[in-house]
């Protein structure tokens, strides 16, 4: 019989639900989400049970409240972001340390006790990163070879924890895989309130490439890194759809689909007074980024190949939860 693999879960928001329910399904593994105490999962056991996850209470914002991390974690997947704010992702940093620590106090208590208990490291670490860290390619295809080259302050915390964590796996000898995620989308994460207050797009002239992945899709990405058998120590991987899509096209598919009005279009230097400065260092990275490799080495099969045939099959249910919801959305 197959041993159940033990699998932490750090960042449980709504892509680490969707994984710990496809995780669910296999019984070969355990499943332990790392959760903040201001999370209402945290005091509601019997959802977080929902969910086929075992639940321990912890905060990455700091060392301490990481203690109780599981010694014996096969594989821990990292799924939250960076702090709002610095230079460094403070939280990644954090999460290895704690790793190490929970390490070094179980290898001094196998030492005094009569009963060899090796301390363990996971075998590997999956990350959720960002195709932000490539910053603006001018509208290039590219690949996980392009060097990454941040621009916005978001994207350079991303970099960071992608350093730490490939320096951390190969001096520890865990292998690390890191998946890139761009705009990540499902019925209930779409810019309708953007297309209510009809928020301007770029004129065509001037517009950016920009890409998707289905919630759903990412979730998968996820369980296929699981499963890779024999991962390289260090793997980089972007999980995109093969949509080619400029961003003003994005906006005006989603609200042809909602029978809202298409944003109004204007040009770049109108955008730099018109438009929030978030949204606007989005219109200032162009790229259409491959996703051969994932496809190529982890056999990974997209359900949404591209954004038309996700609001093609998802349109009747996006219309409900919009409705049930009374035009109240999530941003994206």
């Amino acid at each position: 019989m197959k041993k159940a693999q033990n699998i932490l879960i750090a960042g449980f928001g709504d892509i680490g639900k969707r994984v710990a329910l496809k995780l669910r399904r296999c019984r070969h593994y355990r499943v332990t989400a790392l959760i903040r105490n201001t999370s209402t999962l945290a005091r509601d056991p019997k959802a977080a049970r929902s969910f086929g996850v075992q639940v321990l209470r912890g905060d990455l914002s700091g060392v301490r409240s990481l203690q109780k991390l599981p010694g014996r974690s096969d594989m821990i997947l990292h799924f939250a972001p960076p702090p709002g704010s610095g230079k460094s992702d403070t939280n990644t940093e954090h999460l290895l340390s704690a790793l190490c620590a929970v390490r070094d106090s179980a290898a001094r208590a196998s030492q005094r006790s009569a009963v060899s208990r090796p301390p363990m490291l996971p075998r590997r670490i999956v990350y959720i990163s960002t195709t932000g860290v490539y910053g603006n390619c001018h509208g290039e295809c590219i690949d996980e070879s392009r060097k990454p080259k941040p621009e916005s302050e978001r994207a350079k915390r991303r970099v960071d924890a992608e350093r730490q964590l490939k320096k951390w796996g190969r001096l520890n000898g865990v292998a690390i895989t890191i998946l890139r995620a761009p705009g990540i989308y499902a019925e209930d994460r779409l810019p309708l309130d953007r297309l209510k207050q009809q928020t301007p797009v770029l004129v065509a002239a001037d517009d950016v490439y920009t890409n998707h992945i289905h919630a759903e899709d990412l979730a998968a990405a996820v369980v296929k890194a699981i499963q890779q058998r024999r991962p390289k120590l260090f793997r980089v991987f972007n999980v995109v759809d093969d949509s080619q899509l400029k961003m003003g096209d994005y906006f005006d598919q989603v609200a042809d689909a909602f029978g809202l009005t298409r944003p109004p279009r204007i040009r770049r230097w109108d955008a730099e007074h018109q438009i929030a400065p978030m949204l606007l260092s989005f219109m200032r990275e162009s790229r259409r980024i491959g996703n051969a490799r994932i496809k190529r080495e982890l056999k990974f099969v997209l359900t949404y190949p591209t954004f038309a045939s996700a609001m093609s099959d998802m349109q009747a249910r996006i219309r409900a939860v919009w409705a049930s919801v009374r035009g109240e959305t999530r941003p994206l």
